[in-house]
């Protein structure tokens, strides 16, 4: 048996990161009975999805970081895609390296992702070259979310802002509801739907549904996140129900 400590830095309103991630690192406890894992994190204060709010927040990352590294986890998430998209193209490779030498400066190196840059390395990884995407979030911060995913690659083909910015009330929204906004989307030449830009915004119940409805590869932020902390364990990134990306399938293909 053997456990492992997963580390989050969360914006201080995220409350689906806690629920998600455990949720999905758990679901393998049948397949994978030797795993066992903990979960711990750190707080980065915001209520409000804004620019000026997400800077603001984006300098507390290396408190959080040095904080979790106390912990000596085995490996850290920094849990906000917008966060990182707003700061600028290519930021999350900027991010990744500082708090990863803040966490080292502490005697703790700790493999580190960051949402981020795990949904454009995945949607790369899996040669994902064209998504359709929805987000909580208001129009002009889904457009740096498009810009972003773009500069690294990947087409968006189409988009769904729900115009929500209030992060407490972002996590409140029914998964469920993205089963009639995935209608409205136009998938049509898209290679895979991101069915949640955001790991505020809940969509692990509703990702295997979307995907089995319309027949091409779903995940969310937090399904790339996921797979990315599995990799840096050295660990099968399989998660069952999860969609595409961590059925096992491309493990079996290659």
């Amino acid at each position: 048996m053997r456990t492992y400590r997963i580390g989050q830095i969360v914006p201080s309103s995220n409350t689906t990161m806690e629920t998600e991630i455990p949720a999905m690192f758990q679901a393998r406890y049948r397949q994978f009975p030797n795993e066992r894992f903990t979960f711990h994190s750190a707080r980065m204060r915001m209520m409000h999805v804004t620019p000026e709010a997400l800077k603001k927040m984006d300098v507390e990352s290396d408190r959080c970081a040095l904080e979790l590294s106390d912990a000596r986890c085995d490996v850290m998430g920094y849990a906000c895609l917008v966060a990182i998209m707003s700061q600028g193209l290519g930021y999350h490779l900027e991010s990744e390296r500082r708090l990863s030498a803040t966490v080292a400066d502490n005697h703790a190196p700790t493999p580190l992702v960051s949402s981020a840059g795990a949904l454009v390395d995945v949607l790369n990884e899996l040669g994902l070259k064209k998504v359709a995407i929805i987000t909580p979030y208001m129009k002009p911060l889904t457009q740096l979310v498009v810009d972003y995913i773009e500069d690294a690659g990947i087409w968006v083909t189409d988009s769904i802002s729900l115009e929500v910015s209030d992060n407490l009330a972002v996590g409140k929204l029914d998964p469920m509801d993205l089963l009639k906004h995935v209608e409205r989307l136009d998938h049509s030449n898209a290679d895979a739907v991101v069915l949640s830009a955001c790991v505020q915004m809940p969509s692990l119940p509703a990702i295997q549904l979307v995907e089995d409805r319309i027949g091409k590869p779903v995940l969310s932020a937090a399904v790339a996140t996921v797979y990315q902390m599995l990799k840096k364990l050295d660990l099968k990134p399989v998660v069952p129900d999860a969609g595409y990306v961590l059925s096992g399938k491309l493990q079996a293909l290659r």
